[in-house]
Formats: structure tokens, sequence, C-alpha cells
């Protein structure tokens, strides 16, 4: 299985003239997005609170929880974002890639627009 990887614009909601490209990881698998908290910060994105996280090998962790703006192409979308410390790997979560209506192939190893359906 591969690793798929990508670039996405990240947006601090409250003042939009504040953004960074991030390099993440894909990971359909997880529910928030992981971005170092140095570069949630230098966006002026502040925690909002504290969450437990349960990762793929059982270790609980804690980690402060925000939420930004994300771009990807021409879609913009919001979603919580999880403040990284070190060692933590930036991920883009399935709650990310929902709120850009944009979805992870697993065939492929890309990212496709969702097919939305009510």
């Amino acid at each position: 299985m591969g690793l798929t990887h990508t670039k996405i614009k990240v947006i601090n909601p409250a003042d939009s003239t504040k953004y960074k490209d991030v390099d993440f990881l894909v990971d359909s698998g997880a529910f928030y997005s992981f971005i170092n908290a140095k570069t949630l910060r230098e966006l002026g994105i502040r925690p909002e609170s504290t969450r437990e996280f349960i990762l793929a090998n059982g270790k609980r962790i804690a980690r402060k929880v925000g939420s930004a703006k994300f771009k990807f192409r021409r879609k913009i979308g919001a979603a919580p974002v999880v403040f990284g410390q070190n060692g933590d790997e930036n991920l883009l979560g399935a709650t990310t890639l929902e709120s850009l209506g944009l979805m992870l192939n697993p065939l492929k190893r890309e990212i496709d627009e969702l097919q939305l359906r009510l």
C-alpha cells in the first residue's frame, strides 16, 4: 500500500490574510488533521480545547484542538485541527477532506471530488 502526500493551504479562520501551504500525509483513517503547533501559532490559530486520541498502536495521547480553514485547488472548508507536537506528522484527516468535498481514492491513492448525496 502506498502513501499519499499533498500540499494544502491552511488559513486562519479569523484573518484570511494569514495562511501557509502545508505538506500533509493523507490519512483517511484519522478523523482530524494534525498540524505542527508552531505552524498554527505562526498563523495565529489558538487552541480551543484539549482532547484525547487513540493512536493506531493503542497508545492514548492528549492534544490541543482548534479550528482552521483549508483550501485545496478552488475548494475551501473549515475543520478542527490538532496541535501536533515534536514527532507528530502533519496528517490530513477525514473531517478536513469531507469539509472540502474531497475523498481519498483508495485504488489510485489520489484525492478526488466526493460525490455528495442527500
